[in-house]
């Protein structure tokens, strides 16, 4: 199928999800995940009205950017090790995985140097590793303490899932994210506006939005 198809196809499985779950269809944005994906391809999705861009990694980012359509939004969704920040910060409209304090003020000093606010969203790890992520137990510290920062500005939560993790695994973990979310939101932080919850992907994007999701993150169910 083509990626014009591939993108109606997965605009219909949000329709249809939000409707299931009782939701507007406007309350989930998609973000195409674009890793390893070239410039063309990524302008093809965005020719076919999904603007917002997730690379994964700063040096693809920084090579791709000047060969894409000036309206997409390019969000970065990776691991980011604190001396590659000075690549995205300001060139992302989103910085999805900072996990710890440290990035967080580096991510500020350089926003602040550059005159500018970098919005961010907290990773949160479903407890493997390799995919990152504060603890739920440190999750409601660290947005505190981020949210002290001068140039950055916490907007949500973000999380990637194990991709063995079975299903009832997934919606608990969805589950206690958005309960985690919620939480967070009603604390008011200053410097805060938390309103975006970053799961779901290809594979359990439905049920991400069955248990909350503002914000899914699609490729291969995309690009093919």
């Amino acid at each position: 199928m083509s990626i014009c198809s591939n993108v109606l196809r997965i605009r219909e499985g949000i329709a249809s999800a939000c409707a299931k779950a009782g939701r507007p269809e406007q309350d989930v944005s998609l973000v195409a995940v674009s890793k390893s994906r070239t410039a063309e391809e990524i302008n093809e999705v965005v020719s076919a009205g999904v603007l917002d861009i997730g690379e994964s990694y700063a040096q693809e980012l920084m090579g791709k950017i000047g060969h894409i359509n000036s309206e997409a939004r390019m969000h970065f969704i990776g691991r980011l090790q604190s001396n590659k920040a000075r690549q995205v910060v300001g060139r992302a409209v989103l910085l999805q995985s900072v996990d710890r304090l440290s990035l967080a003020q580096e991510i500020s000093r350089l926003a602040q140097a550059r005159d500018l606010v970098q919005p961010i969203l907290l990773q949160v790890g479903f407890g493997e590793a390799s995919k990152g992520g504060v603890s739920f137990a440190q999750t409601n510290e660290l947005a505190c303490q981020i949210a002290a920062l001068p140039a950055v500005k916490l907007i949500g939560l973000m999380s990637i899932p194990p991709i063995s993790a079975d299903i009832s695994r997934l919606i608990s973990g969805f589950e206690r994210l958005y309960h985690q979310f919620v939480d967070i939101m009603h604390r008011k932080y200053d410097n805060t506006d938390i309103h975006v919850l970053s799961m779901g992907m290809s594979s359990d994007y439905r049920e991400a939005i069955a248990c909350g999701s503002t914000m899914i993150r699609v490729g291969t169910a995309l690009f093919g």
